[in-house]
């Protein structure tokens, strides 16, 4: 069994063949009951054609109600065929939606990311619009071959009663599938750029609710709406432009079935009036002449469905495809490993060296944030080890021989801005269920007064990014996680900047308690942490410049007292 990153690329061609290869039973059933019904919607009016044939002919009540027998009989195969047709089908429509949404979502859950240059909102799209419109594909082919059937049949039937009749059906239908087939493809690359448009404009719109408090704070929020406004015209255009060609497909298919069916009433007029066919051929003809056009418009409407799903399948294969940012190796550091940093050089970091035997809990005064930010990154592995020079060591050895999982089980890096879940306080601080130390890292993000102030405690509701929280509540709630999740490194970006300076030292003091023993690294600039520490690096313009405790650094180093001092 191959895993989802050694799978074979799959264009969206590709794509769509797995989605008809892997639903082919609900496929196969659909077409025959579909069939069976287009077979019985066509068959209505030669069975009316027929009744009047013998009528005339026969002139007898038992045909006559032998004729309504039928009648009924091809209704009732009408009504059921459709029912348990169209059901099969949706339900296997439906599923393989959900199996291409499950697949976008597994990419983007993966421990090693994609090389995407999509947004969130833009995958987003993807996962939902695009993987519907994919798993049409399940419900375009049976009724396009069903729609066949229903054509061909009128033409058996019409060419039995005429030649010529057979034979205008037939060439006519060619000629408004040729007619069509070069719109469809129009329609698919509108549709294609119609997807990425709305796709961007629902990415903005992300970005602008994560960003909304400080763009209220700083009065940005008219020109984010004036950016967003943009966008999302350029979506509408678009968007309208498919429009136009989809009524022009629309109206062109309808004339040339009106046309068609037309040509077909006013032949068999003809040659009824020329003593070629009977009254009862005639009614048949008519009859089917205006049955159809149902088939014929949806026929003719499938090449549009296709290229629409093949538009979709194309976008969803943008992250299908997208190959992994880097290529772990299958390694696995020991438990309570030491962290070492080697020459590295990335960003604002230059040529960066530093070490943190195992259970030493270490501060870093950043003198410069962009430098913390870009130390963080690299500890995180959103940075892919080949992307810097130098290499990092966990245990002696280095993150690219590691695999990510291992990485992540021994490695924790809590960023300043963690994200907070929509759920409960509980869900937040252990999502898995399976923490041992949520009460201890409660009490050590100082989050008891959150708990305590509300009824449910742990189980109070927490709304989408945490919008019932304050700043500093959300701040603790991601502390609380990130010990709670009590792995062997733990490295904090910040995580003390949004709260008073009494719950700063507080929870200081509690970090220091709680993690003895096992390795901590904090990036901050607080007092408070750097004081607790068992001693504070200075980073200052990429490189480590001084080492001590924090007391000695502010009694011998003024740089240091004036970038802490608070």
């Amino acid at each position: 069994m191959t895993t989802p990153d050694t799978q074979r690329p799959r264009p969206g061609s590709d794509i769509l063949r797995t989605a008809l290869r892997r639903n082919i039973g609900a496929m196969t059933w659909g077409t025959l009951l579909m069939g069976l019904y287009q077979a019985g919607e066509t068959a209505f009016p030669i069975a009316l054609g027929l009744i009047v044939e013998h009528a005339l002919r026969e002139r007898s009540p038992g045909a006559l109600a032998l004729s309504i027998a039928s009648l009924a009989v091809i209704i009732t195969t009408v009504s059921l065929s459709w029912r348990f047709g169209m059901r099969v089908l949706q339900k296997a429509n439906t599923t393989e939606a959900h199996r291409w949404r499950v697949r976008v979502a597994e990419c983007g859950l993966q421990p090693v990311a994609r090389d995407v240059d999509l947004k969130s909102g833009e995958v987003l799209t993807i996962a939902t619009e695009d993987a519907d419109q994919t798993a049409d594909i399940i419900e375009v082919v049976p009724l396009l071959i069903s729609s066949l059937v229903a054509v061909l049949v009128a033409a058996v039937a019409l060419g039995l009663a005429d030649v010529r009749l057979g034979l205008l059906v037939i060439v006519g239908t060619v000629a408004i599938l040729s007619t069509l087939s070069v719109l469809s493809k129009r329609i698919g690359a509108g549709t294609q750029e119609q997807q990425a448009r709305v796709a961007r404009a629902g990415a903005k719109v992300a970005d602008l609710i994560i960003g909304l408090r400080p763009l209220h704070g700083f009065g940005g929020n008219h020109a984010a709406f004036r950016s967003y406004r943009k966008v999302s015209t350029e979506a509408r255009q678009q968007a309208i432009t498919v429009a136009k060609v989809n009524g022009v497909y629309a109206g062109t298919a309808l004339a040339l079935n009106a046309v068609l069916a037309a040509a077909v009433t006013l032949t068999a007029g003809w040659l009824a009036f020329g003593g070629q066919i009977t009254i009862g051929e005639l009614v048949m003809a008519v009859g089917l002449a205006q049955f159809i056009m149902e088939p014929l418009k949806l026929f003719s409407e499938m090449p549009k469905y296709v290229m629409i799903a093949r538009a979709s399948a194309e976008r969803m294969a943008l992250v299908l495809t997208a190959p992994p940012v880097t290529t772990p190796g299958p390694g696995q550091p020991p438990a309570g490993a030491e962290l070492e940093i080697d020459c590295v050089r990335h960003g604002s970091l230059r040529r960066l060296k530093l070490r943190v035997s195992a259970g030493e809990f270490v501060a870093i005064a950043a003198y410069q944030p962009r430098a913390a930010a870009d130390l963080a990154s690299v500890l995180a592995v959103n940075v892919p080890p080949h992307a810097y020079e130098g290499v990092v060591r966990v245990g002696g050895q280095e993150l690219a021989d590691l695999s990510i999982e291992a990485v992540r089980e021994h490695l924790l890096v809590n960023p300043y801005d963690g994200e907070i879940f929509a759920g409960t306080l509980r869900t937040n601080i252990d999502p898995s269920g399976t923490s041992r130390s949520v009460p201890e890292a409660v009490e050590a993000s100082m989050l008891t007064d959150v708990v305590a102030l509300h009824r449910e405690g742990l189980d109070h509701a927490v709304r989408d990014r945490g919008a019932n929280l304050s700043g500093g509540q959300r701040q603790r709630l991601s502390l609380a996680r990130a010990l709670a999740a009590d792995t062997d490194i733990l490295v904090l970006h910040d995580p003390t900047t949004a709260v008073d300076a009494v719950t700063e030292q507080l929870i200081a003091r509690n970090v220091a308690k709680l993690r003895r023993g096992r390795t901590t690294v904090v990036l901050t600039s607080s007092p408070a942490l750097l004081d607790a520490a068992d001693r504070v690096l200075v980073l200052d313009e990429g490189v480590i410049t001084a080492e001590d405790t924090h007391r000695n650094l502010l009694a011998t180093d003024e740089a240091y007292c004036a970038a802490v001092a608070r």
